[in-house]
């Protein structure tokens, strides 16, 4: 998962002190995203709020 630190789920945890992925997902989604069942990361959401913007102009 190369655009993690782009996608708007990773989110830095305090009481661990590190970014997790706060995506919804059960435990067949994180296994089959472990296992490499997917060749990119379903739950990737852009998190640059100005990419609509920009595709518009």
């Amino acid at each position: 998962m190369a655009l993690c630190d782009e996608c708007a789920y990773f989110e830095y945890d305090e009481d661990d002190e590190e970014y997790v992925c706060s995506a919804d997902m059960d435990e067949d989604d994180y296994f089959r995203m472990l296992s490499g069942g997917t060749k990119d990361c379903p739950f990737f959401r852009n998190g640059d709020e100005y990419a609509v913007v920009r595709h518009q102009m």
